[in-house]
């Protein structure tokens, strides 16, 4: 099967690179005009290339700067039409020149007059007359057709090495019955939820898509769409929203499924290896990285080549076809908020419940069997860390794409002389994410620990340890106080720090991600007629590549134990919980410093890089700012598939340690579950760094890309928001504003529904006491079903509210504006709201998630360090208290914040023109 497949897909190959038609040449006299008629064959669909080639006559050396004019012949009814303008090419460095041709309505024959500038200004020393030849090739996009098959081929292939992953994962054994039967309650609680929180998505995505159908009908349009009846537009825009819906939930609920089976397996390899529990838990998270990216780009080349291949080509062009499906990026906006809002109140509530009452008011440990909210808790990690994360990392990566592909396709139409290859820009994106994904593939293999036997060769406690634990694994017996006393206990020393093999494993793929990433940019950005731009964009992608690297870093310098502001934190709660609180607040203020530090540099030092590339438009006016700026986007998000793996690490080893805890594992195995859980809450830190990184990045083109839009509709200039106007400040001021009311909401969800499950936690303790003596067990289905219910209620206001708002504010002062005669005025104070909203939501984000990760670590380290107190000590309950506290912070609000960024910025493109009372058309 795997063999026909390669056959098939050079077959692919091999119609794709198609070869030359024909090729003629002439010789001309250099003070004259050459004029040449070609006939051309070609159809609706495949363009056909026509390149000329000016060299000298005696020295066989191309000449260079050449005019050539192409158009069609007079007096001859012609079928064919350029494919692009302009039709003035200069020769290159070759002494080359193309323009594309397309038939009309039908298939057939044309004629094309080639000719050159009389005159020219050649060197008459070297050169008394000029050889011309032409060269006829077809299809002209064989090329890109070999490019999209690469993209669709390798996105298949990712997928089947995902499913390979999984294999891998589900067939390792899941332990005793006591860990299977902690798993299981897990499993369906964490499905349970999900179908649910889906089938209120579907319920808020009906509405939403017949409302973007009926805004679409009545939208006007502008000489920038394509020649399409106004209901086909509306209607493809509506399904590919409908698409980001189902693809977004698909990669969550997929994802998910893994890690909710990873979870037991994991804790089952602890019994048996430090080294086999990290790599079972770094495979389970790979899987979901894998996923979530491939079913992001192939839904997006899907989406391409169907409308690429289905609407004739005379009434659209690439860059529109990517307009078109700007719905699916909103799609995927819509459910990403929803799956991040009810996932993170979910989770956060479940744990906030399960520790006061547990840790606090019972004195008993985190995930004790005893507590009835314990497995609510152990739900949570599973549908807010990795089925939310899942959904918010596939909408940045699908979000992005499409920005680039977009800037990329008016980058190619704005430039003169013309690029040549327009749709390798389009769909540039998606490879880069490709490449990605091998370096991925390539650097988990370089995640290794010693083997404990490695570690302490020669220690004769080794082998007492690990007999006891192998006797007291297989028995599945409960070890008495006495035994546990004398049973020699593994040290952190003898445990090599898994985030050390994480960042080995993360460098790897950036160096084999850059490596693939400068071919690439060779294979898909070189042109002809700007043989210089190339390699730097690559450079900006290196900018952007950089950038991912620095935020990883300064988030794990702010969250991980081992750096100073978490260990501040740690000193500051020796004196109670009021400094813990206040020290923690005080790490994630000076956080927000340094990420912007490395956004601004990254966005400047790539916008000037690609302004220097010499793509210009025929102004002389350099054009290629923002695509390099877009091309950087592109480099933070390369090694997303590899943040992403080592974020659903996070939610994956703490349900190991849950397990291990509440199936009375021995101590030396909850050693190593407890050194894996400390490393998955900086994992998951980090990601949520890198998320807020790549959505400012990726709100920065969107933002971009909608100044773009309007100017389109308006006919004139758009690229100044003006806070000075009153109404534009008003409008700055709502995007602040609803920032911090939308973060208030989240934080009130949280709250509210951590309530529920306090109440109900203590209703089980007081009504069935026998619990914490063992003789009655915990009502744990209450408690996921209380938990359930109440965040999918509490996630509905914060969600409409960040819909809705952007919606009410641009129609609002669109009225304004035609009342006062200015009909622009709704576009101008959406862009002003807009702005300040993202840089409102990056710099909350930053703050929450990086106090909230601060926090987290601060009571790990209390709890591994003996120390410091341990368990149970005043410094460990000041930093339960702040870690408590952290909770909505790091995962919910914080999350939720760089999701809404990006939404805010999606729903202003798609709905945008809209706002206008008038347009240029």
């Amino acid at each position: 099967m795997c063999s026909r497949a390669l056959i098939a897909y050079a077959l692919i190959l091999v119609v794709a690179f198609c070869s030359v038609i024909r090729a003629e040449t002439y010789s001309f006299s250099l003070n004259q005009e050459f004029l040449k008629k070609v006939t051309l064959e070609a159809s609706t669909k495949y363009p056909t290339r026509l390149t000329v080639t000016v060299s000298s006559l005696t020295t066989k050396t191309p000449v260079q700067n050449v005019t050539v004019y192409f158009y069609e012949t007079p007096g001859v009814n012609s079928k064919l039409r350029p494919y692009f303008s302009p039709r003035q090419v200069q020769t290159d460095a070759s002494g080359s020149a193309s323009v594309d041709f397309y038939a009309g309505n039908t298939p057939g024959n044309g004629s094309i007059t080639v000719t050159t500038t009389p005159k020219q200004s050649f060197n008459p020393s070297t050169t008394s007359y000029a050889r011309f030849e032409y060269v006829v090739t077809s299809p002209v996009y064989g090329e890109a057709w070999g490019q999209i098959a690469t993209i669709i081929f390798l996105s298949i292939v990712s997928i089947v090495g995902a499913c390979f992953l999984a294999i891998y994962v589900l067939r390792k054994s899941r332990g005793t019955t006591e860990m299977i039967a902690v798993a299981d309650p897990i499993k369906e609680g964490a499905q349970g939820f999900l179908k649910t929180q889906y089938l209120a998505i579907v319920g808020i995505t009906i509405p939403v898509a017949l409302a973007l159908f009926g805004l679409y009908m009545v939208r006007a349009k502008s000489a920038t769409d394509p020649d399409l009846h106004i209901a086909v537009i509306a209607t493809l825009v509506t399904i590919s929203f409908v698409l980001g819906v189902v693809f977004s939930g698909l990669s969550g609920f997929v994802g998910m499924f893994v890690s909710v089976n990873a979870n037991s397996r994991v804790a089952s390899a602890a019994t048996r290896s430090y080294r086999e529990a990290l790599n079972v838990a770094m495979r389970s998270g790979a899987f979901v990285g894998f996923l979530v990216v491939s079913l992001s780009i192939l839904g997006v080349i899907v989406l391409f080549s169907i409308l690429y291949l289905a609407i004739p080509k005379e009434a659209i062009t690439p860059t529109q076809i990517v307009g078109l499906i700007v719905g699916f990026s909103f799609g995927c906006s819509l459910s990403a908020l929803f799956a991040q809002l009810g996932g993170g109140i979910f989770t956060k509530a479940a744990d906030v419940g399960a520790d006061l009452v547990g840790k606090v008011e019972q004195n008993i440990p985190e995930d004790d069997i005893r507590n009835p909210a314990v497995i609510a808790d152990l739900v949570g990690d599973n549908v807010g860390d990795c089925a939310g994360r899942g959904s918010d990392l596939f909408e940045s990566i699908s979000a992005e794409n499409i920005g680039v592909m977009i800037l990329g396709g008016t980058l190619t139409t704005q430039a003169f002389p013309q690029i040549s290859t327009p749709i390798s820009f389009i769909i540039y994106p998606l490879i880069v994410h490709i490449c990605g994904m091998i370096g991925t593939w390539i650097g988990m293999f370089f995640v290794r620990v010693r083997d404990l036997s490695e570690v302490v060769h020669g220690d004769e406690s080794y082998s007492l340890i690990r007999n006891e634990i192998l006797e007291k694994t297989e028995s599945s017996e409960s070890h008495t106080e006495n035994e546990e006393e004398h049973e020699p206990a593994i040290k952190q020393e003898h445990l090599d720090d898994p985030m050390k093999a994480l960042n080995i494993g993360y460098l790897v793929n950036v160096l084999v991600t850059t490596c693939l990433f400068i071919a690439c940019s060779y294979w898909f950005l070189r042109s002809d007629q700007y043989p210089d731009a190339w390699w730097k964009f690559m450079f900006c992608g290196l900018i952007g590549i950089l950038t991912s690297f620095a935020f990883v870093f300064i988030t794990i310098y702010y969250t991980d134990y081992n750096w100073r502001p978490v260990q501040s934190i740690i000193e500051a709660s020796k004196t109670g919980p009021a400094t813990n609180i206040i020290a923690g607040i005080a790490v994630g203020l000076e956080s927000t410093a340094l990420p912007v530090i490395a956004i601004s540099l990254a966005i400047l030092g790539s916008y000037y890089l690609g302004r220097s590339s010499g793509i210009v438009d025929e102004n002389g006016a350099p054009i290629g700012g923002l695509f390099g700026t877009a091309v950087a986007t592109i480099g933070m998000l390369s090694s997303s598939s590899y943040i992403l793996a080592m974020d659903a690490l996070g939610p994956i080893v703490d349900n190991a340690g849950g397990i291990a805890e509440m199936s009375s594992l021995p101590p030396n195995i909850r050693m190593i579950t407890d050194r894996l859980d400390a490393v998955g809450n900086t994992t998951k830190a980090l990601t949520k760094g890198f998320a807020v990184g790549s959505a400012a990045v990726a709100a920065f083109l969107l933002f971009s890309a909608f100044l773009d839009t309007i100017e389109a509709y308006i006919g004139v200039s758009f690229k100044v928001v003006n806070l000075a106007v009153p109404e534009v400040f008003i409008g700055s001021l709502l995007g602040a504003c609803l920032v911090f009311v939308f973060s208030s909401l989240t934080m009130k969800a949280v709250g509210n529904t951590a309530q529920t499950v306090i109440e109900e936690v203590r209703r089980q303790f007081r009504e069935m006491p026998g619990i914490m003596e063992f003789r009655q067990k915990p009502n744990y289905e209450r408690c996921v079903a209380i938990v359930t219910r109440a965040s999918l209620i509490q996630m509905i206001l914060p969600g409409l509210l960040a819909f809705l708002t952007p919606a009410i504010v641009g129609f609002l002062f669109r009225f304004i504006g035609q009342a006062l005669g200015h009909p622009y005025l709704g576009a101008e104070v959406s862009a002003g709201f807009l702005m300040v909203a993202t840089i409102a939501c990056i710099l909350m984000a930053l703050f929450f998630n990086n106090s909230g990760g601060a926090w987290d670590n601060a009571k790990k380290l209390t709890e591994m360090d003996k120390s410091l107190g341990g368990k149970g000590s005043a410094v460990h309950k000041a930093t339960v208290i702040g870690d408590t506290i952290g909770d909505p912070f790091k995962d919910t609000t914080g999350p939720s914040l760089h999701v809404l960024a990006k939404l805010l910025a999606t729903i202003t493109l798609v709905i945008g023109p809209l706002y206008l009372s008038y347009t240029s058309s």
